[in-house]
């Protein structure tokens, strides 16, 4: 999906870019036939298996099966959303992306939005400088000194102070930035005034390593003991976490991240040397926050407190992560003894205990099943049955693929029910699909060879066209799939299969595509076999139809329109 960017655009700009080029600037390749290889940038490997080609403007592993076009490539190597893949990659080209058709979130525009970022680099600046030159900041050092915090990671998190004025940044900046900034707030009267006032401030970065928000913690027993910004037009608490920037800024590939519940924690744990934390908001783990996270590490370990309100929050992070959890990516989850957070116990404990807990953390699949099955009598017909209905719309969730499999075949066991199914769609079209390389002694189906054959070279509909088929007439398992990227093709025109991917994107059919646009066909006169399945399967579709209608005259007779389709499927066949 594009968004507010023009669909024209988008499309000029994968016709503009070659992607052999692109790829190469950021990783080195080598001419293998027609195509250019390399060692993949996503998985380690000794040998290549990364193959990018000219002609479809594609790349493909192999080896991990990641894949897709120019802008796919630039979101998962430099961990970029949509859009900012798309400016990057309209930088690349040397295009300016065209803004007006762009509407931000509360009506801010590009110039705006740039105001409302500087805004908030100068109130940071202004917070560090209240830490470090005054009395009420000296306090705030303290407290830091106290909490075992060293000078060096306050720079590092650029850590502050909010001073005890209602008016410390309204008498400084401009009052409508500050209003659009979400750092002012209005009581019953209308009266405005700073939100964040006697504070230590801790500045939330995006990915970008922009300042988007503030989140405040009293330094005493008052309450609320943290204050987030609110949302405004750059800020998203429930699709933000703290210290994501702080880590990647060190590590652009941590091995995993751990997610806890405070400011101060990640905070301590960098401390000890544990850099791989951050924080949601204030907020219950959602599916954009491991969306987010998913983009820079394979593992995510989630650490809630031990006490009922820790474990509650835990199972709603399990909720969370099943729509995200394809094959390749882990959630554990790890909780805390009693009376302890990360920070006391990692003092408590000594870093080597702290990671000894984090890598003992608790797979989300057994936390799952002992969750569900804590309340069920599984010697039971009625409890395992309970179970059943419990977990299988979970499953359900779960991506195709081998987790999901698993899943289910562990709820197959627990449950005494061997005739559950894993629910698939398009399971005609998925079957090996995704495998990359034909496997030896497999052959593909006229299905799968005519649509991998489309997608691949979009050019190739005009045989479609001319063959002017009657749609009506065909009936097989993935004729609308068939005939759903027919139409697509014929009233889109792509340029090429990177632009046919991009008209998918967002959509239920994008693995589906982005599958079959990976397959390896190896065929030397792609024309030529494309026109052959098309026969092929028409043939086998009319044979098909023509047996079922006969049964069914003999059995019970026809209407009259499915006589006239008998006589056009015995006309076609004589």
């Amino acid at each position: 999906m594009s968004g507010s960017i023009p669909r024209e655009f988008i499309n000029d700009l994968l016709v503009r870019v070659d992607i052999v080029d692109l790829i190469d600037s950021h990783v080195p390749l080598k001419k293998s036939g027609s195509n250019f290889v390399a060692r993949c940038p996503f998985h380690n490997e000794k040998t290549p298996s990364f193959s990018v080609s000219r002609k479809k403007q594609l790349y493909h592993c192999f080896g991990c099966g990641v894949g897709g076009d120019a802008i796919s490539f630039l979101m998962d190597y430099n961990h970029l959303d949509f859009v900012e893949a798309v400016e990057d990659l309209a930088s690349f080209v040397g295009v300016e992306v065209p803004r007006e058709a762009i509407s931000h979130k509360g009506g801010s525009d590009k110039q705006e939005l740039s105001d409302v970022y500087h805004l908030l680099e100068q109130v940071a600046a202004f917070y560090r400088e209240q830490l470090r030159a005054t009395s009420e900041g000296r306090e705030a050092v303290n407290y830091l000194k106290g909490r075992g915090v060293s000078g060096e990671l306050a720079r590092d998190f650029a850590l502050g102070y909010a001073p005890k004025r209602w008016d410390a940044l309204l008498s400084r900046f401009d009052r409508k930035q500050l209003m659009a900034a979400g750092l002012l707030a209005s009581n019953d009267a209308g009266k405005v005034y700073d939100r964040f006032r006697g504070r230590l401030m801790f500045p939330i970065r995006d990915r970008r390593q922009r300042i988007i928000g503030f989140g405040g913690r009293v330094m005493d027993d008052s309450v609320p003991k943290y204050l987030n910004s609110p949302e405004t037009a750059v800020f998203s608490k429930g699709r933000e976490v703290y210290g994501l920037a702080e880590l990647l800024a060190k590590d652009s590939k941590p091995s995993r991240i751990l997610v806890v519940e405070g400011y101060m924690d990640v905070i301590a744990l960098a401390q000890f040397g544990i850099g791989y934390a951050v924080a949601a908001l204030g907020t219950a783990t959602s599916q954009a926050h491991m969306d987010l996270l998913f983009r820079f590490s394979s593992e995510l370990v989630f650490c809630f407190d031990g006490d009922n309100a820790g474990r509650q929050a835990a199972w709603r992070a399990v909720e969370s992560a099943f729509p995200c959890l394809r094959d390749g990516r882990q959630v554990r989850i790890m909780l805390l003894p009693q009376g302890h957070d990360p920070d006391t116990l990692v003092r408590a404990e000594g870093v080597d205990g702290f990671v000894a807990r984090v890598d003992g953390a608790q797979a989300l699949s057994d936390y799952f099943f002992d969750h569900l099955s804590q309340s069920v009598d599984l010697g039971a017909m009625e409890g395992r049955a309970q179970l059943l209905t419990a977990a299988k719309p979970y499953l359900e969730k779960l991506p195709t693929g081998f987790f999901k499999e698993m899943m289910f075949a562990r709820l197959r066991e627990l449950s005494g029910s061997p005739g559950l199914d894993v629910s698939s769609n398009l399971a005609t079209l998925n079957g090996n699909a995704g495998s990359g390389k034909r496997r030896e002694g497999l052959r593909l189906s006229p299905l799968r060879v005519l649509i991998a054959l489309l997608v691949q070279n979009p050019d190739l509909v005009e045989i479609l066209e001319e063959r002017n088929l009657d749609w009506d007439m065909l009936s097989f398992p993935g004729i609308d799939f068939l005939r759903d990227i027919f139409q697509i093709i014929t009233v889109k025109r792509p340029e090429n299969a990177a632009i046919l991917l991009e008209l998918y994107r967002g959509t239920a059919q994008e693995k589906t595509v982005r599958a079959l646009a990976n397959l390896e066909l190896s065929i030397p006169d792609e024309e030529a076999e494309f026109k052959g399945a098309l026969e092929r399967l028409v043939v086998q579709a009319r044979e098909s139809g023509l047996e079922q209608l006969l049964a069914k005259e003999r059995r019970e007779g026809l209407t009259t329109q499915e006589k006239e389709v008998l006589r056009k499927l015995l006309s076609n066949k004589l």
